[in-house]
């Protein structure tokens, strides 16, 4: 007897917690649909962000081979000796200095095999982004307008190569930079720039490797979606810029913000210290750190149509690697 009113009582009890939790479920349920929803962002509603993964290939490079720490050391070191030496007068950074470009076009579909004036106008970018002459420069705040910089360093088109694949994603481990993969190999990576433009996958946008690195390997990458101002581009990263920011890496430029916290810096005197990327446009000033951001930075992750400029210390540094001794001296020794 003692027993069969104890499992009632029991039943009871689970029945009533039952009830008590199903009850609060539905009045938060009610709670949540009575409350003003937040309004969303046309960056939410997009749900696009800039995803470069340079850095992060960068780490599995220096993992693979210890003596790529050694040799981006001595990189460092070059570097910083040619901006000490060019800040007495004594080099020149106004020449222009050509690059021969060759882009490899690896498709799976229609849409990925993009077409030559595609190609073109992705060239178009690159020739006004490091000239200083994007018409969107004239939105460069005050405050940077003195410290804008012409890199003064031309891109010609040399030839398109397409290689057709049933590979729908290639990742961000080389793979498309080998014909043995499928890929395309890569050509004359001591005088040229070598492009793979090709669907990443995981929503990545590019990437890059630094110079000292293997010179199989030497190149961006970039997802052919993003890739120029026309034909198959996706907004808001339709205007050519992702381009600008991976060859940025490519010439030796650490992201603007210096991938850590107000105490982390990207190696460059005049861009502002910052703890974080920027997304989507934002509005100047942004503060970050007691300063104005340079939101409008091509090595930030803000939209395309709202980067559009590099500063003078970013062109000491990208200027450096063609220097005596840098890392691609081979593209303009004679």
């Amino acid at each position: 007897m003692r027993k069969t009113v104890l499992t009632l009582a029991i039943l009871v009890i689970s029945l009533t917690f039952f009830l008590s939790c199903n009850n609060s479920k539905k009045e938060k349920q009610e709670d949540n649909d009575t409350q003003e929803q937040p309004e969303v962002s046309d960056q939410t509603q997009n749900d696009t962000i800039r995803r470069c993964v340079t850095m992060d290939v960068l780490e599995k490079h220096l993992a693979k081979n210890s003596n790529l720490k050694i040799e981006m050391d001595a990189i460092e070191k070059q570097c910083r000796a040619f901006i000490a030496l060019r800040k007495t007068g004594k080099i020149n950074v106004t020449d222009t200095i050509a690059i021969p470009t060759i882009v490899h076009v690896i498709y799976s579909n229609d849409d990925e095999n993009i077409s030559d004036s595609q190609v073109r106008s992705q060239i178009d970018v690159l020739n006004r982004d490091f000239s200083k002459t994007n018409q969107d420069a004239s939105q460069i705040p005050k405050e940077f307008e003195d410290i804008a910089a012409n890199i003064n360093i031309r891109f010609s088109l040399d030839t398109i190569i397409r290689v057709s694949s049933t590979r729908a994603e290639w990742g961000t481990e080389d793979q498309m930079k080998f014909s043995s993969n499928g890929g395309s190999d890569i050509i004359g990576p001591t005088s040229c720039l070598n492009i793979w433009v090709c669907n990443i996958g995981g929503g990545i946008l590019g990437y890059a490797q630094f110079p000292g690195d293997n010179l199989s390997t030497d190149g961006i990458v970039i997802s052919p979606q993003f890739f120029g101002t026309e034909g198959f581009v996706t907004p808001p990263f339709d205007k050519g810029r992702t381009t600008t920011h991976e060859i940025g890496h490519w010439l030796n430029l650490r992201h603007i913000w210096g991938d850590g916290n107000c105490t982390i810096d990207d190696f460059v005197e005049d861009t502002p210290v910052s703890n974080s990327p920027n997304f989507g446009c934002p509005t100047y000033p942004t503060i970050k750190c007691n300063s104005n951001d340079m939101t409008m930075n091509y090595m930030d992750y803000v939209d395309d149509k709202c980067m559009y400029m590099f500063s003078e210390g970013q062109k000491d540094r990208m200027r450096a690697v063609f220097a005596a001794d840098g890392p691609r001296e081979s593209f303009v020794k004679k």
